[in-house]
């Protein structure tokens, strides 16, 4: 292979790949000495991929996903989202890139208690110019019901189970159809029944809406659906 087709081959690679980091690494200063977060993490992610970052409580798998996501800043390294290398961004050019291409869901589904399902599930859209209330409130229903909350749009957190609350919060991070969700122990609070739900409803979204996953958990029952396991361990993440 000749050099420029090895370049464009390289490029085209970099452009399919939802999610690229390279060398990435985190420290802090503690007094005298430099704490060791993360160093030299690489990490690829490709459309529909669904990858479980492992590893005991600590090591610095929400570290990592901050990063990934541009909510903290490394101390060396790069991640590029969707081709785009969030150091070079501003911070109104990363959170419209992370309302375009991004979705969070947590251990604690962080739904507003005062809104019903459909309204916490409105509020990305909502953030968006150029949509109709209509328009918002037709794709919001259409995305609670591929999770299986059809029936429930009108209730509030409070009226619904903790499986329940979490498939809401999987529909607000997919109602805008990101390229790819980040889910920081997603399962954590749930029951293994309501788990391996939760792991099918991934499964199927990741296959309809193309979308790919994120996933740190503790859960290796969990981890071990996913296509790829990688254990973050000494602040290198490996292939586990």
């Amino acid at each position: 292979m000749t050099e420029q087709a090895m370049t464009e081959s390289a490029m085209k690679e970099q452009r399919n790949d939802v999610l690229k980091c390279t060398a990435l690494a985190k420290s802090f200063d503690e007094g005298p000495q430099e704490l060791k977060i993360l160093k030299d993490v690489n990490l690829h992610v490709s459309p529909s991929e669904r990858i479980a970052i492992v590893g005991a409580s600590g090591s610095g798998k929400t570290t990592l996903l901050q990063l990934l996501a541009g909510l903290d800043q490394p101390s060396s390294g790069e991640v590029l989202v969707c081709g785009h290398a969030l150091a070079h961004m501003k911070d109104r050019e990363q959170n419209r890139l992370r309302n375009q291409h991004l979705g969070f869901v947590y251990q604690f589904h962080h739904l507003l208690p005062e809104f019903t399902a459909l309204e916490n599930v409105s509020m990305p859209l909502l953030l968006r110019k150029g949509m109709s209330l209509k328009a918002v409130r037709q794709q919001s229903k259409q995305m609670l019901e591929l999770v299986g909350m059809s029936h429930r749009v009108k209730h509030k957190p409070a009226e619904l189970s903790g499986g329940e609350r979490q498939r809401v919060a999987i529909a607000r991070a997919l109602v805008t159809q990101p390229d790819l969700v980040f889910m920081d122990e997603p399962t954590g609070n749930l029951d293994p029944n309501t788990a391996s739900r939760i792991h099918e409803l991934m499964t199927d979204l990741s296959r309809e809406l193309t979308t790919s996953f994120i996933v740190v958990t503790h859960d290796m029952a969990f981890a071990e659906q996913m296509d790829k396991t990688c254990l973050l361990e000494d602040g290198s993440l490996v292939l586990s």
